[in-house]
């Protein structure tokens, strides 16, 4: 359960976070590249077993590890944006209800239970990222950010998942974690060389505060989902609900985000919608 918990503060600090770079006039691309390459670090220091390096690319997680570092630079940043441009709340709604992704792909490719109750989860959940993306004085140009994290988290949730459950043993968490890290900090570097902005102290330490967060924060969750008295449904179940709840009261009261009425009503929705899903 402690697994669970500080999953959840992780997961909700990285939102959090991403609003205060905006505040605090941080390069979030140059942050994200830092953190990666500190998640790295953690990820390689922690592991228990010797490591050879040369062994890495042969390993079955390996090219699958370079798909989701691939994706984790693209939706980290679509994360920044969203908590920036369109709030915390939304942004917590769009990254987390994109839970229904990986049941529809649970349904489709492992032939998991197909009841009612998830249908219309899933349906009422759409909804919900819907209604949450309606705030006013919010250029309706910016409402491509919350769907396209919403879709990008989905995929990434659905590929830890393949990969976790195909090919990563349980004592190589940290070295996958580590090694995915790795690689998104290298392709990091690779797309900042392209057109490249003078680097900042500040960047670097925000970057290292995010990276510490970051890690743990999949580190966390892979731990409680190890659990074998607790079911993955109701980890993820646990785990999105509080961080929606936590990011949407940390908006209102720290960030003095607006919520409309169809803004409340798209977090109860959503609420319910991933409690429909996944128990």
């Amino acid at each position: 359960m402690w697994y669970l918990l500080f999953s959840i503060l992780c997961s909700s600090a990285i939102f959090i976070v991403f609003k205060v770079f905006e505040n605090y006039k941080i390069n979030t691309f140059q942050a994200i590249i830092v953190n990666y390459f500190t998640a790295f670090t953690i990820g390689i220091t922690t592991h228990k077993n010797e490591i050879n390096y040369l062994d890495i690319p042969d390993k079955p997680w390996f090219f699958g590890a370079l798909l989701l570092a691939s994706l984790f630079i693209i939706v980290f940043n679509l994360m920044a944006i969203t908590s920036q441009k369109n709030g915390v709340s939304v942004a917590a709604v769009a990254g987390k209800m994109a839970v229904i992704i990986p049941v529809v792909f649970g349904i489709l490719l492992y032939n998991e239970e197909f009841s009612l109750t998830k249908i219309v989860g899933v349906l009422i959940g759409l909804c919900a990222v819907y209604l949450i993306t309606l705030k006013e004085n919010v250029k309706k140009g910016t409402l491509i950010f919350p769907l396209l994290l919403f879709f990008g988290a989905g995929i990434i949730d659905t590929l830890i998942k393949y990969i976790q459950s195909n090919y990563v043993n349980s004592n190589e968490t940290n070295l996958f974690s580590g090694v995915l890290f790795g690689i998104a900090g290298v392709l990091g570097v690779i797309v900042y060389c392209i057109k490249p902005k003078a680097i900042k102290l500040k960047n670097i330490i925000s970057g290292i505060a995010l990276g510490i967060i970051n890690y743990y924060s999949i580190y966390y969750i892979l731990k409680a989902l190890e659990n074998k008295n607790m079911q993955s449904a109701i980890v993820f179940s646990i785990n999105n609900i509080s961080i929606v709840a936590i990011c949407t009261l940390l908006g209102l009261f720290v960030f003095k985000e607006k919520l409309t009425p169809k803004n409340w009503l798209g977090i109860g929705i959503a609420i319910i919608s991933i409690l429909l899903i996944t128990l």
